[in-house]
C-alpha cells in the first residue's frame, strides 16, 4: 500500500496489510520481529547494524576462532533465519564501531552516552533511506526517534516497542536498591546521560502510534512516567521448542532452585541470598549468568548458592533440568524471558510483579513482593513441603508455555500492529487477547 510521502500528507490509511520497514540494533529475539513480517508477506524492509552475511561480518570470520573474544563471536553470528537477504539493508562499518565502543566502556555512563549514541544514529540512518511503500514502520525503545519522526511525518503509521520500564522508574527503582545495599555493586558517579536517555524515550512514546509493552508492568511504568497509556498494548513474548521438558522424575534430597540472569541488584540477588539463608539446607540454590557484584558479596552468596557464571544458551537446558523451582525476584523487567523458558522446562515459577511474566499466582508458581525474602522462603518450602502440588504447578507451567509459543507471539505482534491507529486519529486496544 503506498502511502504519501513528504510535503502534504496524505489522508491516512489503517495499518491493516499495510506492509512494515522494521529496525532494530542487534538481534533482538533471535530476528523475531522481521521473520514474522517476511513469513505474512508484510516485510518491506528490515535495517540493522550488522549480521551475517556482511563483507564486514564474513572478514571477521578469517580471525581464528581461539582468538575470537566473546562479543567478536556473537556478532559475526547474528543470522537472522527466515529474512530474505535482498529485504535487508545493513550499516556493517557502523555495527563494527559501535561493537567496538562497547568493548571499551567501563562505566554505566560510557554504556548509556553509547546507547544514546547508536540509538540516534541507526534511527537517522534508516530515515534517511526512507521507507519505499511501507505504510507502518516499526522501532524499539531508544533507538527509533528520528525514524518515528520521519515516517510520521510522511503519513505513516508508527510503532514501537518498550522492551523494559520506563527509565525514570528503572533508575528510581535501581537507586533506591543502591542505597539498601551499597556493598553490592559500585554506586555509579552522576550519570550525565540519565536524564537525556529518560527523555528520548519520552519523545519517542509521543512519536508512536502504538507501544508495545511485553507486559502490564511495563504499560504501568509508561502511565506513570506521564507516557499515553491509551496508545499501550501488551504484547507478550514467546518461548520455542528447544526448552520443552518432559514430566520431572522425584528426587531425594532438598528442593533445588534455579536463578537465571546477571546476579546483581536489578534481579534481586541480594533477595536470592536472604532466602537461602533463611532456608538452610531445605534448599539448594544455583545462579545462573554474569556476576556484576563485588567480590565481596560474591564470596558471600556463594557460601550458600552456587554461583556458574555466564553460560552459553546451548547450555541452558541442563540447568533447567536440573532445577525443580524457578526463581526470579526481579526488581524491574520488562518481560523476562528466562520466565517463559523455565515455564516451558515444566518449572513452576516464583517471581515479583515487576517481572512482567505470564505466570499466574497459584496456578504455575508464585508472585512474590519484590524486597521480601521471607515471601521467597515460603513459597520454596510449600513446594517442598507438597510434592504433588510441585507436579501440578510444573504442568500447569509447561501447558501455559504451550499458549506462549513463538508463533503466538508472532500471532499477537501481528494482531496488534494490524490494529495499530492511523496516524494517532483512532484509540489502540487495550491490550491483545492474553489466554
Amino acid at each position: 500500500m503506498r502511502v504519501c510521502k513528504g510535503g502534504s500528507a496524505g489522508p491516512m490509511q489503517p495499518s491493516a496489510m499495510s506492509s512494515v520497514v522494521a529496525s532494530q540494533l542487534g538481534a533482538r529475539m533471535h530476528y523475531a520481529v522481521p521473520r514474522f513480517l517476511e513469513r505474512s508477506g508484510r516485510l518491506e524492509r528490515f535495517y540493522t547494524d550488522i549480521c551475517a552475511g556482511d563483507a564486514v561480518a564474513d572478514v571477521l570470520r578469517l580471525c581464528p576462532k581461539s582468538l575470537r573474544p566473546l562479543p567478536l563471536r556473537r556478532l559475526i553470528a547474528r543470522t537472522p533465519h527466515g529474512v530474505s537477504r535482498d529485504r535487508i539493508t545493513t550499516f556493517p562499518g557502523f555495527g563494527l564501531h559501535h561493537a567496538l565502543r562497547r568493548l571499551r566502556a567501563r562505566t554505566a555512563e560510557d554504556v548509556a552516552e553509547i546507547a544514546l549514541w547508536a540509538g540516534a544514529r541507526l534511527s537517522a540512518r534508516v530515515a534517511a533511506r526512507g521507507f519505499g511503500r511501507a505504510g507502518v514502520v516499526f522501532g524499539y525503545n531508544g533507538e527509533c526517534l528520528e525514524l518515528l519522526r520521519a515516517a510520521r511525518s510522511a503519513g505513516l503509521v508508527t510503532v514501537m516497542e518498550q522492551t523494559v520500564a520506563a527509565r525514570d522508574l528503572l533508575e528510581r527503582l535501581l537507586d533506591q536498591e543502591l542505597s539498601a545495599f551499597p556493598n553490592w555493586q559500585v554506586r555509579p558517579a552522576t550519570n550525565r546521560f540519565t536524564r537525556a536517555t529518560a527523555e528520548r524515550e519520552k519523545a519517542e512514546w509521543q512519536s508512536a502510534d502504538l507501544i508495545l509493552c511485553g507486559s502490564d508492568f511495563v504499560r504501568e511504568s509508561i502511565a506513570g512516567s506521564g507516557g499515553p497509556h491509551d496508545r499501550c498494548v501488551v504484547v507478550p513474548y514467546g518461548v520455542d521448542a528447544r526448552f520443552a521438558m518432559p514430566a520431572r522424575a522425584p528426587h531425594d534430597g532438598p528442593l533445588r532452585v534455579l536463578t537465571v540472569g546477571e546476579v546483581g541488584l536489578r534481579k534481586g540477588s541480594p533477595y536470592v541470598l536472604a532466602a537461602a539463608r533463611r532456608l538452610g539446607r531445605r534448599a539448594t540454590f544455583r545462579m545462573v549468568g554474569t556476576l556484576g557484584i563485588l567480590p565481596a558479596q560474591r564470596n558471600a552468596l556463594a557460601e550458600h548458592v552456587e554461583l556458574t557464571g555466564p553460560v552459553p544458551r546451548s547450555e541452558m537446558a541442563a540447568h533447567f533440568a536440573w532445577a525443580d523451582v524457578m526463581l526470579l525476584p526481579s526488581i524491574c523487567e520488562g518481560s523476562a524471558t528466562a520466565v517463559y523458558e523455565a515455564l516451558a522446562a515444566r518449572l513452576p515459577v516464583i517471581c515479583t510483579p515487576n517481572t512482567g511474566s505470564v505466570v499466574r499466582d497459584g496456578i504455575e508458581g508464585f508472585i512474590v513482593p519484590i524486597r521480601d525474602p521471607e515471601a521467597i522462603a515460603d513459597g520454596i518450602d510449600a513446594l517442598a513441603a507438597n510434592p504433588q502440588r510441585r507436579r501440578d504447578m510444573g504442568e500447569n507451567a509447561g501447558a501455559r508455555a504451550a499458549a506462549f509459543t513463538v508463533d503466538a507471539y508472532g500471532a499477537r505482534f501481528m494482531a496488534a500492529l494490524d490494529a495499530a491507529p492511523a496516524g494517532g486519529r483512532r484509540p489502540a486496544p487495550a491490550e491483545t487477547q492474553r489466554s
